[in-house]
């Protein structure tokens, strides 16, 4: 039951919240202000977490997909006891402050996910809730159940306007996951104004029809009334829960209900109405005791008493399944087997050749065998992209153990859902769809990239080889956008020798996602990536056929299936008298990461003569060839038919190239 004790424990989160906005005069009042005794009710009897141990594997995980409410939830963790003080409270939004404008995971103790887009906080938690099912059907064992969480998290109407909750909610409705509780503030207003001029549908038909439970709390300030139905949320095993909770906008606040208090400070005056709704005395950022020690209590002393009673469960699975004790332990350490790479031995020129998709199936069978916690599926499209483990089952309802994720044509969600695995800790996971669909979930990508998730994206079908499917499935300009994308490994692999230690690089990634192109189309293994490609690709290009002479006439710069155009092509020029090198460069970022000397040595600046061969966009390619050198590449749509046809009339074979080529610098 709460008390008054409570009541005021609550209003210190608005009133922390309040003074975080009007001290930075900018945020987010609205959420904080009529969400409050939602999120107490959540904190202070249902999740558990230890403040003093953030990472505990076993704790709940809540997420504010509704981002912008950022200041309640720094609110929460500074009261409940996370290294978050009152001087990053003040702080908010600030450069350089543990407090900024969004939640960001990995910059802020307690912060479970990087949310603000709009959508992808439910989408992530939906992730975290498959990796605790399938952790627990895993590791879990009769009289041990180690793994056994839930996954909470505050949604808005922006976030179920947007298409990817929609993919999500799908998504945990079939699998069943009952240990997902979503809280929607719902407030009948959007940023803009009232709800209804843009969202009138049936939420509570919409989340049944999706095979979700549905309750709804008509007095969201009550907060005995949404603690009662979270309770009664738990006691559903075999469905996801939304809560429905309705509020007011800004409670207490002269514009109360309405989109004036979304997104804008209230200013003194807001202020002190809110100050006068709430009785509330206190100073900025005073904390009342009682206010301190009902957090204390509730969250952080049940906290520690939870984590303790897991601690001393654990050391008595320890004892009886110490194996699979060792290996729970390595997962959420992100740690792999000493020989998690058998199998990925590099091959001969004599290996008969095949798609990079086809190499890239070799490489997640043999992980799947070496790596007990490597897991992952793909968009509709395994028949393609060749993503399925070949010996391990499905994950299903039936089946949580099972390793093979059917995620459906959920491309967005696919990928935020994996960034919410991610985050859970606990296991290595991919996803795939073709390349040129990555439009679709780029928005998940960027926050892979921010969150510094080490996810895989397997993305194939990586050019106009494509063919008969024609120009709305080959991409042309996604490998350019993604190259910009901040800390994300784009990689383009020549051949399975290049492919092998490209996935190599994906799963011993700590702290940076990985994203493969891969061919449709068959590839030879090339002279040199057996000896050449384990440091040439990890350093992201490499002289993969040197030029005879001490010093090139030119340079010939290739990726993915071009590479072996690349060398054809250096053949001919050598029978015209010029004297070339090849360099691979299948991962633009990590070569802009080596030393200068590394980089003079792959690209001798006195050589002028260069020329960059990809079935791609030509924009950026202008780094590496300079001023004075020739990119070929494709800036213009592709075309319908065979592949044999489109890629030659499109200029991509020896003659055309190397016409190019001697046209450009024989003059």
């Amino acid at each position: 039951m709460f008390s008054s004790k409570d009541q005021l424990a609550m209003n210190t989160l608005r009133a922390l919240s309040m003074n975080q906005i009007e001290a930075a005069n900018s945020g987010h009042p609205g959420l904080p202000l009529g969400a409050a005794p939602m999120a107490y009710a959540l904190w202070a009897e249902h999740l558990r977490v230890d403040p003093a141990n953030s990472q505990w594997m076993n704790r709940d995980r809540f997420v504010l997909s509704a981002g912008h409410g950022s200041a309640l939830l720094y609110s929460l963790l500074h009261m409940a006891g996370f290294d978050v003080t009152i001087d990053d409270l003040k702080h908010f939004r600030k450069m350089n402050s543990r407090t900024p404008g969004h939640p960001e995971y990995g910059y802020t103790d307690g912060v479970e996910a990087t949310t603000g887009p709009l959508g992808q906080g439910i989408a992530q938690a939906v992730g975290m809730a498959m990796a605790e099912a399938h952790l627990a059907a895993q590791y879990n064992r009769p009289g041990h159940d180690i793994i056994d969480h839930y996954t909470y998290t505050l949604v808005g109407d922006g976030d179920l306007m947007e298409g990817i909750s929609y993919e999500a909610a799908s998504y945990a409705g079939k699998m069943k996951l009952g240990k997902l509780i979503v809280l929607y503030d719902s407030n009948d207003i959007s940023l803009d104004g009232d709800l209804d001029m843009s969202f009138v549908e049936d939420v509570k038909g919409r989340f049944e029809a999706q095979n979700w439970h549905y309750l709804r709390v008509d007095e969201g300030m009550d907060i005995q009334a949404v603690s009662d139905a979270i309770e009664e949320a738990k006691k559903v095993t075999d469905k996801p829960t939304m809560i429905e909770i309705k509020t007011v906008i800004g409670f207490g606040a002269p514009d109360a209900g309405t989109n004036k208090v979304h997104g804008a400070p209230i200013g003194q005056e807001g202020w002190d109405a809110v100050k006068k709704a709430l009785e509330w005395t206190h100073e900025d950022f005073e904390v009342p005791q009682e206010a301190k020690d009902q957090f204390k209590e509730r969250v952080f002393d049940r906290g520690q008493t939870a984590h303790q009673e897991w601690k001393e469960a654990f050391e008595a699975y320890e004892k009886d399944h110490p194996e699979l004790a060792k290996e729970l332990k390595a997962a959420f350490n992100g740690e792999l087997p000493k020989d998690y790479a058998k199998g990925l031995e590099l091959v001969d020129t004599d290996t008969e050749a095949e798609a990079s998709r086809i190499s890239s199936s070799r490489a997640i069978q043999a992980l799947g065998q070496n790596i007990p916690y490597f897991w992952g599926g793909s968009a509709d499209l395994s028949s393609s992209n060749k993503t399925m483990n070949e010996e391990d089952s499905d994950f299903m309802p039936d089946n949580y153990a099972g390793r093979n994720i059917w995620y459906g044509v959920r491309e967005f969600a696919m990928a935020a859902m994996m960034n919410g695995i991610a985050l859970h800790g606990g296991t290595r996971t991919y996803a795939g769809t073709f390349f040129v669909f990555t439009d679709y979930l780029k928005g998940a990508v960027r926050l892979s990239a921010l969150s510094k998730l080490p996810v895989t994206y397997v993305m194939t079908h990586d050019s106009i080889a494509v063919g008969e499917d024609g120009p709305t499935h080959e991409p042309i300009e996604q490998l350019a956008g993604f190259r910009a994308t901040p800390n994300l490994n784009t990689i383009r692999p020549a051949d399975m020798n290049e492919t092998f230690v490209a996935w190599q690089m994906a799963v011993e990634s700590k702290d940076r996602p990985t994203m493969l192109a891969l061919t449709r189309q068959d590839l030879p293994v090339l002279e040199g990536t057996k000896a050449l490609a384990e440091e040439g690709v990890r350093k992201g290009a490499y002289v993969l056929s040197p030029a005879k002479g001490d010093t090139p006439e030119g340079i010939l710069i290739a990726t993915g299936s071009e590479v072996a155009l690349a060398l054809e092509v250096q053949e001919t020029l050598q029978e015209e008298g010029i004297d070339v090198s090849v360099v691979s460069m299948p991962c633009q970022n990590l070569f802009d990461e080596q030393d200068a000397e590394y980089k003079e040595s792959v690209l001798p600046s006195e050589v002028r003569n260069r020329m960059s061969i990809e079935m791609g966009a030509t924009f950026g390619w202008e780094r590496y060839v300079g001023l004075d050198g020739v990119t070929v590449g494709l800036d213009r749509f592709g075309a319908s038919g065979n592949a044999n046809d489109i890629i030659p009339a499109l200029g991509f074979n020896t003659k055309d190239i190397t016409k190019r080529y001697l046209d450009v610098f024989s003059k």
